[in-house]
């Protein structure tokens, strides 16, 4: 058996006691739909099964995330661990040293794996997913992420954070996916909060401190925002310029990777909210797909324009030089159209820019119109 351990921030209502819930529902934290948990959940699994999903073929190619996800759920609805990290309790007394936040209780441990030469993907899932879901998804993430990193010794491992807001978890026709992407909206200040909490983290470990366990540990930080993710990440690009007194934006990640993005085609656009997005990275990459029927849904039963994660951006010519598309269309289908991200090809090539691996010819192909537009082949 394998133990695997996530760790996690929520704005999601707990289920249960506070410090030990049994589970988060699909209501916002009672706290305000801004207050954030901190914590981590671990689960058994079969490793035989395990391996079996990174290996098991796909449409000709190995690596079946999206099984793999589904086993990882089946066995978090039968026994789990979750672990929430205690906010300090208010005093009055002076002389006691102040205890930790949550976050930063989290921030150590997540360093604690990052000083072990790992880089961290932050994960933001989509529309639809409940608790246990948006869980198995992204300990399969990183188990897929990492699926070649034991067979070579030049590979180091990615650790994968999740941030879980309240999705439905079910379909109600329209209704459902209205009431997530107001949901998605209503916990932009919450991420927003938490970028910021990461980077006040993050100048506590510049050289100035004498403090030896606070130095930098010298990996990246990536995100990862799946379908309804990125509406989220939207809105709290503009609640973080607010919050920051619009002030520049902090170049947190290496990479932001918007997998099939749920957001208008022109976001990138200027005057449009996602504009100024390459502010927080070195790199954005945007993964496409024209067969995706989540994105066809959502632009024609729910009155949206063309959605970026199904034709990628409306005028790709004038993409920031940060910015680069991937159209995945010919390489994904059936079951895969929308969650390709965690499927084989795509996964690889996630995994491939993390690692810093210039493509060529054989794994994508430059769009004879502009170099910052691809295809998966």
């Amino acid at each position: 058996m394998l133990t695997l351990t996530l760790y996690y921030a929520t704005n999601r209502n707990h289920i249960g006691p506070r410090w030990s819930p049994k589970s988060y529902g699909q209501d916002f934290s009672a706290d305000r739909s801004n207050n954030l948990r901190f914590g981590r959940i671990t689960v058994e699994v079969s490793r035989e099964k395990i391996k079996y999903f990174q290996a098991h073929n796909v449409d000709n190619r190995a690596g079946d995330g999206e099984g793999l996800s589904a086993y990882i759920e089946k066995k978090l609805r039968k026994k789990h661990l979750i672990s929430a990290f205690k906010e300090p309790e208010e005093s009055t007394d002076s002389i006691s040293a102040p205890q930790p936040l949550a976050s930063t209780t989290a921030f150590h441990e997540l360093k604690k794996q990052m000083e072990a030469k790992r880089d961290l993907v932050i994960f933001i899932h989509g529309f639809n997913v409940d608790w246990f879901e948006a869980v198995a998804s992204a300990m399969a993430l990183e188990l897929m992420l990492n699926r070649h990193s034991h067979d070579n010794d030049d590979l180091k491992d990615t650790s994968v954070f999740l941030f879980s807001w309240p999705s439905n978890g079910k379909m109600m026709r329209n209704k459902a996916y209205l009431s997530d992407r107001s949901d998605a909206e209503d916990s932009s200040i919450a991420v927003a909060r938490g970028f910021l909490k990461l980077r006040d983290f993050l100048m506590t470990l510049r050289p100035k401190h004498d403090d030896i366990a606070l130095k930098e540990c010298g990996q990246q930080l990536h995100l990862l925002c799946h379908s309804m993710g990125n509406y989220v990440l939207q809105h709290a690009l503009t609640a973080l310029i607010k919050l920051n007194n619009q002030k520049h934006l902090p170049q947190l990640f290496q990479h932001i990777f918007m997998c099939a993005p749920d957001v208008d085609d022109n976001v990138f656009e200027q005057e449009q909210p996602m504009a100024n997005l390459h502010r927080l990275a070195r790199q954005v990459t945007v993964y496409y797909n024209n067969g995706d029927l989540a994105m066809y849904i959502s632009d024609y039963t729910k009155g949206n324009i063309d959605r970026l994660g199904h034709n990628g951006c409306a005028r790709p010519l004038q993409l920031h030089n940060k910015v680069n598309q991937v159209n995945c269309s010919k390489i994904v289908g059936g079951v895969t159209e929308h969650s390709y991200y965690l499927w084989a090809t795509v996964n690889e090539d996630i995994r491939h820019s993390i690692d810093g691996i210039n493509y060529n010819d054989s794994v994508r192909k430059r769009s004879s119109q502009s170099t910052q537009v691809w295809h998966l082949i």
